[in-house]
C-alpha cells in the first residue's frame, strides 16, 4: 500500500516548497483537490519542485473542461514531471455542474466513459501520428493540425482515475481506467460489497489482469498524540461525515449498512442548513465504520486492519483540529505505515 497526502493549492508561493517537505517525509505521492482553487497550476509548480513522489489531481472536475483541454494540461504535466503524473477526474453531481460551472449534465457515466476513450484518442494522436477521428454521442474530434500539436512525449501513458461511488461508475472504472478514487466517505463492507465487485465486473468486461485498476482513497482518520486528544477530534469527523451522507447520490453507501433513512433526515436538515444538527445523528457505530479512531502510535495496525489487501493507494482525510501539527509525529506515522 501506498501512502500519498493531499496538497493544499491555495498557496501557490509556496506549494513548491511544501511538496519538497512532503517528499521528504516519505509520502508516495501526492493530490490537489479542485475546491477553491484549480487543481492543475498546483500540479505543475510541483511537477518541477519534486523528483521522486506520485502527482495527480483527485479530482478535476471532468465536464467544464473540454476533452483536448484536459488531454494538453495532463500532457504537459507529464512531461513536466518526467512520468509522474496521474489525471484524475470526476463528474461532481448536478447542481455543482449546472449552478455553479454553468455546464449543462445528463448522463455523467457514459459521457465521462466517452470523455476518458477520447482524451486517450487524442494522446495517440499526439504521441504516434494516428488520424483523429472520434464520433461519440457526446464528443467528436477530427482536427489536429501539426501547429497545434505538442508532440510525442517520453512518458506517453498517462494513467487515468476517475472518482466514482455507484456501482456504475466502479464498473466504468474497471473496465476502461487505471484507476478508482474511492469517496472518502466508505466502509470496509461498501467497498467489499459495492466497489471490488463492480471493478472486477468491468475488468472482466473489457478482459482485463486483476491488477490493471489501482483502488485509492482517502481515509477519515481521527487521531492524536493521548486518548483524549483522539476523543476531542471526533467531533470533527462526524460533522465531516455528516455532510457527505447528506448528499443523496452517497446515499448507498449508507445503504450498505441499512442506514439509508439516516441520509434523508441529514438531507431535510441540510436544506434548512442546520449543519450543526447535522453531526448527531451520526452515531458512535456509524462513525466506526467511517473513520479509524486511535492515537499515532495505534494508527499503523489500524490502517493494516481495515484497508491491507483492499486498498493501493492510501492518504489520511485532513480534518481541522486533528491530528496536530507535530511533523516528527507524522513522519514517524507515515513511514510505520509504509513499512
Amino acid at each position: 500500500m501506498l501512502i500519498d497526502s493531499g496538497l493544499l493549492s491555495s498557496d501557490l508561493r509556496g506549494i513548491a516548497a511544501r511538496a519538497r517537505e512532503l517528499e521528504g517525509a516519505g509520502y508516495d505521492g501526492l493530490w490537489t483537490a479542485e475546491a477553491g482553487h484549480d487543481p492543475y497550476l498546483a500540479c505543475a509548480l510541483v511537477a518541477t519542485a519534486t523528483e521522486r513522489v506520485t502527482i495527480g489531481t483527485n479530482i478535476a472536475v471532468a465536464f467544464p473542461r473540454s476533452p483536448l483541454v484536459h488531454a494538453q494540461v495532463a500532457w504537459d504535466l507529464q512531461a513536466a514531471s518526467r512520468g509522474r503524473f496521474i489525471l484524475g477526474l470526476g463528474t461532481q453531481v448536478r447542481g455543482h455542474n449546472e449552478r455553479r460551472y454553468s455546464t449543462p449534465w445528463g448522463s455523467p457515466g457514459p459521457r465521462l466513459r466517452e470523455m476518458v476513450l477520447l482524451i486517450r484518442h487524442i494522446w495517440d494522436v499526439w504521441q504516434n501520428g494516428t488520424k483523429p477521428g472520434f464520433e461519440g454521442k457526446h464528443y467528436r474530434f477530427s482536427l489536429m493540425t501539426p501547429f497545434f500539436s505538442p508532440g510525442a512525449i517520453e512518458w506517453p501513458h498517462v494513467p487515468i482515475y476517475i472518482a466514482g461511488v455507484n456501482p456504475y461508475m466502479c464498473r466504468l472504472a474497471g473496465e476502461v481506467c487505471d484507476g478508482l478514487q474511492v469517496h472518502p466517505f466508505h466502509s470496509v463492507k461498501y467497498i467489499d460489497e459495492v466497489v471490488r465487485p463492480n471493478v472486477r465486473a468491468g475488468l472482466a468486461k473489457a478482459d482485463r489482469p486483476g491488477d490493471a485498476c489501482t483502488l485509492a482513497t482517502s481515509a477519515f482518520v481521527v487521531m492524536g498524540k493521548t486518548r483524549d486528544e483522539v476523543e476531542k477530534a471526533k467531533g470533527f469527523a462526524r460533522q465531516q461525515i455528516a455532510f457527505y451522507a447528506s448528499t443523496p447520490a452517497y446515499r448507498v453507501i449508507l445503504e450498505t449498512h441499512g442506514w439509508g433513512d439516516v441520509s434523508a433526515r441529514l438531507g431535510e436538515k441540510a436544506a434548512k442548513g442546520d449543519w450543526g444538527a447535522m453531526a448527531s445523528l451520526i452515531t458512535d457505530e456509524m462513525l466506526a465504520e467511517y473513520a479509524l479512531a486511535g492515537t499515532y502510535d495505534e494508527v499503523p495496525a489500524l490502517v493494516k486492519r481495515k484497508y491491507g489487501g483492499r486498498i493501493d493507494r492510501l492518504s489520511f482525510y485532513t480534518l481541522p483540529g486533528v491530528g496536530g501539527s507535530d511533523p516528527d509525529a507524522w513522519i514517524r506515522l507515515v513511514n510505520a505505515c509504509r513499512a
